[in-house]
């Protein structure tokens, strides 16, 4: 069986917590309970040990957050030498907050990533769909990875 640990980062109250239950199908929380995450930077590193991607999500309606998840983007994607194949950014709108699809203005690197919305109010299923696409390419880059490595080691 092929295993791809992905991480899901990004400021408080971005919503990762309910998109990640949701994409798992663990359950539907529908009131907000703040997740006790690791806010100590000393831990990342053991986190971000054999990760194989990195799912950025924001808050799109808090403008702050548009600063924040540039330090994201540096210390998970960056530092770690991940491609930007390998990392997807989720601009959240939350419900109730209406779902502005316009892309917000991304400093670069970020501009050159690709964005997903997300609505699990008004559209949930295109946010499956568009999680699934990238999780395949990140199975079909493990799946390569580990076939040039079973190839050296034959040669």
């Amino acid at each position: 069986m092929l295993k791809a640990k992905i991480l899901f980062v990004g400021p408080c109250e971005s919503g990762k917590t309910v998109l990640a239950n949701f994409l798992t199908e663990s359950s539907d929380i529908t009131e907000y309970n703040p997740t006790q995450g690791v806010r100590f930077e000393s831990c990342w590193p053991a986190l971000m040990k054999d990760s194989h991607g990195v799912v950025i999500v924001f808050n799109a309606d808090i403008p702050s957050h548009l600063k924040e998840i540039e330090t994201w983007y540096s210390c998970f994607v960056q530092q770690q030498f991940l491609q930007n194949t390998q990392c997807l950014l989720i601009a959240h709108h939350k419900p109730g907050s209406g779902s502005d699809k316009e892309n917000p203005a991304l400093a670069p690197p970020l501009n050159k990533l690709k964005l997903v919305h997300s609505n699990l109010e008004d559209d949930p299923e295109e946010i499956r769909m568009e999680f699934l696409k990238y999780l395949r390419s990140i199975i079909n880059s493990v799946s390569e990875s580990r076939d040039r490595e079973e190839m050296s080691i034959i040669t």
